[in-house]
């Protein structure tokens, strides 16, 4: 089973790992070098989640249409094959953008098109791979491994980029992204060899829900609704500053790409500290107050990096990203458990699709809202730095809000109504 669940491991790090050149060294390029607006960057960067929905419907034809008696290797293939094209693309996006306005922008839809499909095929095949190969006892090992293997990968690329584009060209930038795409590629392949078994069994399996029976289930559900925007509110500010983080430390203190590249790998050591210490927690301390930690931590984290920005001190600066990075993970820890917790055995696929439509939701609101509004800031202001300022500070205010909400979550009441049968009936109702 071991060799199993880091196969499974090695394709959430492929995919997880053809995002990181994109939202920490393309957007700094940009942003910052290019002098293009956030707001047409983060317009390209939420293409991946305005195709979220589709999760539901690939999840669907996926168990009703299996391939060659595979009913997940080839759509995690096709989805690896696509993210791995939109990262080699990707550069091009840059270049052209500066020689051929129109062109730049056509690539751009069909680059970042192209890895939000392959995205979107692929987590929600080999997520759903992976629960049937670990089964309901063993999916809490199989998550931890992916998500540990995932961010070992993440601290890796983060510091090979920094090393091959100190500076930036067009062919270094090319060279690099070429090299995370071939990695991809290789550690995806891996892990595919020989991980599903093939079945002669071709009859449809699971669940399957619409995503109208999704929204009525939160809707109908007191608790589920909470759940639903508290996890809006967190995750669009936790993943908002991913494309900022790197033009701000750029524009506030003058950092070089390859600098900023390494970002991304210093936030992720320390949300792989803060993994083992939310093992260390599990089952001694209550899952909410795990999450709180995590989600004060960020918190924390947010109002540093805007002093730091207020202060023009770099050294503040690295140290709210240390803390951005290690309340990220307690709070992904602890809130995966809940969320697992919160769903019932018999609908299990119900809720499941529910948290992660609104995972793709937070992760598009809060990349328009770090665009837009950074923009509107800096052109109301007059001031560069004002934009960011002013996000980071909205997104604290934003999990200040997800902080006292957690508060309001109560399992044992969602069980209680996810049970009860006139519930059962109004989401049947609702969702005809």
């Amino acid at each position: 089973m071991f060799i199993k669940r880091l196969q499974l491991a090695l394709i959430h790090t492929a995919v997880a790992i053809t995002l990181v050149p994109i939202n920490s060294t393309l957007n700094r390029v940009m942003i910052f070098d290019l002098g293009f607006s956030k707001t047409l960057f983060t317009l390209l960067a939420i293409l991946p989640y305005l195709l979220a929905p589709i999760q539901v419907a690939i999840g669907s034809f996926s168990d009703r249409n299996p391939i060659f008696g595979y009913r997940r290797t080839p759509y995690i293939f096709v989805g690896l094959l696509l993210c791995v094209v939109g990262v080699a693309v990707a550069p091009q996006v840059a270049v052209l953008l500066t020689e051929n306005f129109n062109l730049g922008i056509v690539v751009g839809l069909l680059a970042f098109g192209a890895w939000g499909m392959g995205y979107n095929l692929s987590a929600v095949s080999y997520f759903s791979l992976a629960t049937e190969v670990s089964g309901q006892k063993g999916r809490g090992a199989t998550i931890a491994t992916m998500f540990f293997v995932m961010v070992i990968g993440l601290i890796a690329t983060g510091i090979t980029l920094s090393h091959l584009v100190p500076t930036y060209t067009p062919e270094a930038l090319t060279r690099a992204f070429l090299l995370v795409a071939v990695s991809a590629l290789t550690l995806g392949l891996l892990g595919l060899v020989k991980l599903e078994p093939r079945s002669a069994d071709l009859s449809p399996r699971s669940e399957n829900y619409s995503l109208k029976e999704i929204v009525s289930a939160i809707k109908e559900n007191r608790v589920a609704k909470i759940f639903f925007v508290y996890l809006l509110l967190l995750l669009a500010a936790i993943l908002g500053q991913d494309v900022l983080l790197e033009p701000f430390g750029a524009q506030a203190f003058g950092m070089t790409l390859e600098q900023t590249s390494r970002i991304v790998s210093i936030s992720s050591t320390f949300t792989l500290i803060a993994f083992i210490v939310a093992g260390f927690m599990e089952g001694r301390v209550n899952k909410k107050v795990i999450a709180q930690i995590g989600n004060l931590g960020a918190l924390a984290g947010f109002l540093i990096v805007i002093a730091s920005g207020l202060m023009a001190s770099l050294s503040l600066f690295y140290i709210g990203i240390m803390l951005l990075g290690f309340g990220t993970g307690i709070s992904t820890v602890a809130n995966l458990a809940l969320m697992f917790e919160l769903t019932v055995p018999e609908k299990v696929g119900l809720y499941i699709g529910a948290w992660g439509f609104s995972n793709g939701l937070s992760r598009l609101t809060g990349l328009l809202m770090a665009g837009v509004v950074a923009d509107v800031a800096t052109r109301v202001t007059g001031q560069a730095l004002s934009g960011y300022l002013v996000v980071f500070g909205i997104e604290a205010a934003m999990l200040f809000v997800a902080a006292i909400m957690l508060s309001r979550i109560d399992v044992g009441a969602f069980k209680q109504q996810a049970h009860d049968t006139s519930f059962v009936d109004k989401v049947a109702v609702v969702a005809e």
